[in-house]
């Protein structure tokens, strides 16, 4: 059981990434209940799928030019000042989120101004964030601390969407995304008691010249471009999460405390693949692991989608006996999405010389949580017009076709062997 068990020697060996990362587990929480209540203060002020995917699109935009320019500051100032900078944005939008909803506004447009601006902000806190991890431990520790960092969001992704259901059904938006306020300041100090971390070797201006210097360093690095593309496909092609609070509406029932329930089966998964991410550190063929782990999430999807359809609709206050199908096939894809997500992250700060890992992990950002967003609008639009449930089923099925055409076409990154990592 040990060997099974996660890895905690980053924890042990390293204090700064044992408060950073206790600090992001608290924050996390808070952080899924808004995303959560969000789109369900969305739906009830619109009544629409498409408005609720459409806040993918709102965030995209700022998420993509933050974490583009904010990977070339990240590698071009303290790492430590960049995070605690964005984090002070991050809370203050989310402050603004809460306001919003306490004053009664019913505004989707203020709303959706909000969110943009909190993805502005957190498109530049993540390349900071995720580019301290490998000045915090050891490089052979790497897959250790990136799994401990999936139980983290599986936990709050578990935790998150089952608070927001009950919360919003109970308190209201108000008081759900008040949670996120406060929960966040134990992230801002985590980051606070870092040392000092300036750039390491020469220093590029940031700007959009270093920009363009990290774009020239990824397209001559095949695997770790391939790390973006697969993921890419699992989350533009096959992203569920805009679909859920219509389906638990008028397809399996229960409203927003189903969307909870499915939200949170997903980060069951991702919390145990963590759990038991003990084994993860032998593998060695970790590009094969993603390829699989991908294709994985696409049969989950596709699976949870067919349930929906069996399901026929349903309307009622209480979900129907399809929710636990339904909710194993989310668990399903939880696990395959954390696995995906160790390795992907482990080849990237393993292949990236420190001083481009700002920049790369920019890209890493935008495609993490710039592709889920713009799956959000993909499915959204094809459940205007094929339904919830046949969306989720095309699209996993086209994530798993992708992902073959992308292997056969870069057979390298297969062949990556943790040992040697080549870029």
């Amino acid at each position: 059981m040990p060997k099974l068990l996660a890895d905690l020697t980053p924890l042990r060996e390293s204090p700064d990434f044992r408060r950073l990362w206790t600090g992001t587990a608290l924050s996390a929480v808070g952080t899924q209940l808004t995303l959560v209540a969000v789109s369900l203060e969305v739906y009830s002020l619109t009544q629409s799928s498409f408005y609720v995917g459409l806040l993918g699109l709102v965030g995209l935009v700022p998420l993509v030019l933050a974490g583009l320019y904010g990977g070339s500051v990240v590698d071009a100032y303290d790492r430590r000042k960049v995070a605690l900078f964005s984090s002070v944005l991050l809370w203050l939008s989310t402050i603004g989120i809460a306001a919003q909803a306490w004053a009664g506004l019913g505004n989707i447009w203020l709303l959706y101004a909000l969110v943009a601006v909190n993805a502005g902000a957190g498109g530049l806190n993540h390349p900071a964030r995720s580019a301290i991890i490998p000045r915090l431990v050891r490089p052979e520790l790497l897959p250790a601390a990136n799994a401990l960092s999936m139980i983290t969001f599986g936990l709050a992704m578990t935790i998150g969407p089952l608070l927001a259901g009950v919360l919003v059904a109970r308190v209201g938006y108000g008081w759900t995304y008040t949670v996120d306020v406060v929960t966040f300041t134990a992230a801002m100090w985590a980051v606070y008691r870092l040392d000092p971390m300036p750039p390491v070797g020469e220093v590029q201006k940031a700007g959009l010249k270093s920009v363009l210097e990290g774009f020239r360093f990824l397209a001559t690095r095949p695997n770790i471009r391939m790390t973006f593309l697969v993921d890419l496909a699992a989350m533009v092609m096959a992203q569920p999460r805009a679909l859920l609070p219509a389906i638990g509406a008028v397809l399996l029932g229960g409203g927003a405390t189903t969307v909870g329930v499915l939200l949170a089966a997903t980060a069951v998964g991702a919390f145990l693949a963590g759990l038991f991410s003990g084994p993860l550190g032998a593998v060695r063929r970790q590009g094969l692991a993603v390829l699989w782990s991908v294709v994985a999430w696409g049969l989950s999807v596709s699976a949870f989608g067919v349930v929906v359809v069996m399901a026929g609709r349903n309307d009622g206050a209480e979900p129907t006996a399809w929710l636990i199908p339904a909710a194993i096939a989310m668990a399903c894809a939880g696990i395959a999405d954390s696995v995906s997500g160790v390795f992907r992250s482990t080849i990237l700060q393993s292949a990236t010389p420190d001083a481009m890992r700002g920049r790369l992990q920019g890209v890493f950002v935008v495609v993490v949580a710039g592709g889920p967003r713009l799956g959000d609008l993909v499915a959204g639009v094809d459940a205007s017009f094929l339904g919830e449930g046949w969306a989720a089923v095309i699209g996993g099925l086209v994530c798993v076709v992708l992902v073959g055409v992308l292997a056969r076409s870069q057979p390298r990154f297969a062949r990556y062997d943790a040992r040697h990592p080549e870029p």
